[in-house]
């Protein structure tokens, strides 16, 4: 079992028949506290021909963190960690395409839920996490409450040690 607070990642992207890219993506750090992002999108992953509304692109390139900086942020804040997904969407292509475009190694390595919680199978795990959001009003669109409930669950399952229930360490 991990030692501390385990990290999480959660994406969200753009998919048509034509374009696959990330939107936005939140992340866990030591703490437990989230970092959260609307992310500016690579030239390359827009075709000129692209159907792509207008405001949503507008949007993307004047909210966006440039892939720089967030490729610099993730570095800084998950050097050499093992970073858990839902693994119900493309994460790890996601976060590939990202390091690809700024021409940077993945500074972590991303591993499903289930390896963090191997006593329980995937479906109860999604269960749980869906549980989770809905009981605390969260709505799934949005990464950082995708990454919110992620921690709920490592905690509710005992991986995450509150300051008054044990260890010191926290």
């Amino acid at each position: 079992m991990p030692q501390g607070i385990p990290h999480f990642l959660d994406i969200e992207f753009y998919q048509n028949d034509n374009l696959f890219f990330p939107t936005a993506m939140a992340w866990s750090l030591d703490d437990g506290r989230m970092k959260t992002v609307v992310i500016e999108p690579d030239e390359s992953w827009l075709p000129v021909d692209a159907e792509l509304a207008e405001e949503e692109l507008r949007y993307l390139r004047e909210q966006g963190v440039p892939l720089i900086e967030l490729a610099r942020a993730l570095h800084e804040d998950l050097p050499d960690q093992q970073v858990y997904t839902d693994g119900l969407d493309p994460d790890e292509t996601l976060v590939d395409l990202i390091f690809d475009a700024v021409d940077m190694p993945v500074p972590f390595e991303i591993a499903p839920l289930e390896d963090l919680m191997p006593g329980i199978d995937r479906d109860t795990l999604e269960d749980h996490r869906r549980n989770l959001m809905f009981e605390q009003g969260l709505e799934p669109q949005l990464p950082e409450n995708g990454v919110y409930a992620l921690l709920l669950l490592a905690r509710q399952e005992g991986l995450i040690v509150e300051p008054d229930q044990g260890p010191d360490e926290w």
